[in-house]
């Protein structure tokens, strides 16, 4: 399947110019209706959450985040160059995760088995919990409608986002990373509707020896 938005052989994402211009028109938009403002900031609590892993366990934040900090990823899929870049650099960063006592758990819209790839490819240390229709990222306020035109965009760019999700409801997750201390508050969160930038593993390490 032809990917719209390819990978080079080394570096970060390189895209044609005319994606880009699109997703910045998608983020003046949603800049316009202030998406992600309501998502969870550094010092609140996290709301108990409870989703299935990749092998299909429900699981809570509360069980994940008992003995230690986790750091929790929410992401697009594999299907997105950025979300692959960045699971290969949470990968990256595991050792020195485990050094500091936290785990890292990703979340992962897509379905169809899909989430075992993702586990796959971050490392025996992370753990995959699946958004199945997007359930958990509107209720932390990181859903949002991306438009028909951009839906028939990457269809025509020979991505049907609909057979990754299960669904052809249009929707899509911000890209965010939280940081949450035993009894779930949140010590670090990077929101950006932007999902060309990302945490920074060394920015989260940092927050963990605060």
């Amino acid at each position: 399947m032809t990917v719209a938005e390819p990978l080079p052989p080394h570096g970060g994402p390189v895209v044609d110019p005319v994606w880009h211009e699109r997703a910045d028109r998608l983020m003046a938009r949603l800049a316009g209706l202030g998406t992600g403002r309501l998502a969870p900031a550094a010092g609140q609590r996290f709301p108990d959450l409870a989703l299935p892993d990749a092998g299909g366990r429900l699981t809570s934040l509360a069980e994940l985040c008992r003995d230690g900090p986790i750091v929790l990823s929410f992401h697009r899929g594999l299907w997105c160059p950025w979300c692959r870049a960045e699971v290969e650099s949470w990968h990256m960063a595991l050792p020195e995760l485990r050094a500091a006592g936290c785990r890292l758990v990703l979340v992962t819209p897509e379905t169809g088995g899909r989430a075992l790839a993702m586990a796959r490819q971050a490392g025996p240390d992370a753990h995959v919990l699946c958004d199945v229709d997007f359930g958990a990222s509107a209720a932390l306020g990181l859903a949002f409608f991306m438009g028909a035109e951009l839906v028939e965009a990457y269809r025509a760019a020979g991505l049907d986002l609909a057979e990754h999700y299960g669904a052809a409801s249009g929707i899509l997750p911000i890209p965010a990373t939280f940081v949450i201390e035993v009894g779930r508050r949140v010590r670090f969160a990077h929101v950006e509707i932007d999902f060309r930038r990302r945490a920074d593993p060394a920015d989260v390490l940092a927050s963990l020896r605060l």
